[in-house]
């Protein structure tokens, strides 16, 4: 028996979508040459610079925020990547994540703040976000075909759109939990709000924030392998690849790259938290 009521949702938002492809081209294609330009400066950059160089550089931060078992472990992660040839797919995955991640930074930071501050807007946004974290990743690609074709940059926002979540989130999580009594300090010392957020909330709320850029990080990698199914390139093409010709080496080999690659970020982003944290707790 058919339910009586019959709301046609989707077919409200396909309509809507449709509108906004039809009249806001321009802008949508804006946003793509930005995306794109942003996506092969970093490509070209982590092509461009030889592998021994990017272990090595990647090696030495690794070992001065996180310590010497980190460095080796992003030795091995990175030495590994090569050793499979899969350096250079490797690096364009890199330069997929770190544009993805880039841009959730720049906006997921400044609505956490104003999240932070204003219990209105918070209220508003949590079922946004709740929406985003919920709704199944194979979804966000189909209005991003819509509105920028097949290609890496469709990828990207939809990238965006998965990892945004957890930026807001713990920016806005941090914030709320800066002792309110240092706050209350800043203000009888004359502080202004933009002194308060940027001298003292910030500040103590890096850790917070840092892991937040941690889960977006993750996210983003876990999103670019769906991503590859509209056309993004990087590891994912080739998980792809692997499951249309059913060829496990293949799957493998691209699956433990996307491991290597996401516990050299994950490790060496932890340290930077680690630090973060330890200088709060020696001020203190």
């Amino acid at each position: 028996m058919d339910f009586p009521i019959r709301i046609p949702l989707g077919r409200w938002v396909e309509i809507f979508v449709n509108w906004l492809t039809e009249n806001f081209s321009t802008v949508f294609d804006s946003i793509k040459v930005v995306v794109e330009f942003l996506l092969v400066q970093l490509d070209s950059f982590f092509i461009w610079v030889p592998w021994p160089v990017t272990l090595a550089g990647l090696t030495i931060i690794a070992w001065m925020v996180a310590g010497r078992k980190v460095a080796i472990i992003t030795a091995a992660c990175l030495f590994g990547l090569g050793c499979m040839d899969l350096w250079i797919i490797g690096m364009s995955t890199m330069a997929l994540v770190m544009t993805a991640v880039f841009i959730s930074v720049l906006f997921g930071l400044p609505l956490g703040i104003l999240a932070a501050k204003n219990p209105r807007f918070d209220m508003v946004l949590k079922p946004i976000l709740d929406g985003m974290q919920t709704i199944p990743s194979f979804v966000y690609l189909i209005p991003a075909i819509m509105f920028f074709g097949i290609g890496n940059v469709p990828g990207i926002i939809a990238t965006v759109i998965f990892a945004l979540p957890p930026m807001v989130r713990l920016t806005s999580l941090g914030i709320q939990q800066v002792d309110q009594e240092v706050t209350e300090a800043g203000i009888a010392f004359g502080c202004t709000p933009i002194q308060l957020l940027l001298k003292i909330q910030l500040p103590l709320a890096i850790p917070s924030i840092m892991t937040g850029v941690n889960q977006t990080v993750m996210m983003a990698l876990s999103m670019v392998v769906v991503a590859a199914m509209i056309g993004a390139g990087g590891l994912g093409s080739k998980i792809l690849y692997s499951i249309q010709r059913i060829d496990l080496g293949v799957g493998i080999e691209s699956g433990l790259g996307i491991l290597f690659i996401a516990v050299v970020l994950d490790r060496i982003l932890q340290g930077i938290t680690q630090k973060q944290q330890d200088a709060i707790m020696h001020n203190k």
